[in-house]
């Protein structure tokens, strides 16, 4: 009897992440080593990331604003490379990028100050956001880790205290206050509907 063969997975390092390019519009992240298709997400959390985006630029200078399109570097089994959907970058962290031809922030580059993902449906997305990111973005030293749920209607705000991270869930009728930029006050209720 013949056997098929199992196909090989290529894992690629970081630099081979950087300068990949298979010539299509389709973005990528890097998960322990693997290219992993971004896909577009439902109407209804780019919403949220949208509201969420809008109202964060009353607060915060528009050039320190990332809106799903700049990539971390982050640690994992293998090379790691996420897309956040929202990222708040700190000044040296805006001129780091500055310098790259890829909106990616690497490991020798300041992390930004804050890192917002919408969770979508699924028991796969769920653990990613809720479990392993927050692992990655801890090891990363990112001072604010907001988990979106618009399913379960709540903010989750992990904030870096002494080399971990302290959990708030912010649900109902209340405004979401950042220990890392003061200034940001935003009602849930704007975000989520």
């Amino acid at each position: 009897m013949v056997q098929a063969a199992i196909p090989q997975v290529k894992y690629l390092s970081y630099e081979e992440y950087y300068a990949y390019d298979d010539g299509s519009d389709i973005r990528y992240e890097l998960e322990d080593g693997e290219l992993v298709a971004r896909l577009p997400e439902s109407i209804f959390n780019s919403d949220v990331s949208i509201h969420l985006l809008f109202a964060l630029g009353n607060f915060v200078p528009h050039h320190l604003l990332a809106y799903k399109e700049i990539a971390i570097a982050v640690s994992g089994r293998r090379a790691t490379v996420r897309i956040p959907d929202l990222i708040i970058l700190g000044e040296e962290c805006r001129i780091a990028l500055e310098m790259t031809k890829r909106g990616t922030i690497t490991h020798d580059m300041p992390p930004p100050l804050v890192v917002i993902e919408v969770v979508s449906a699924g028991h796969e997305n769920e653990a990613r956001d809720y479990r392993f990111k927050r692992s990655e973005y801890a090891a990363r030293g990112i001072a604010e880790y907001w988990i979106v749920d618009p399913v379960r209607s709540q903010i989750t705000m992990l904030s870096w205290v002494e080399g971990f991270y302290e959990e708030a869930v912010y649900t109902g009728d209340v405004v979401i206050k950042s220990g890392v930029i003061p200034e940001i006050e935003i009602d849930l209720r704007d975000i989520l509907g």
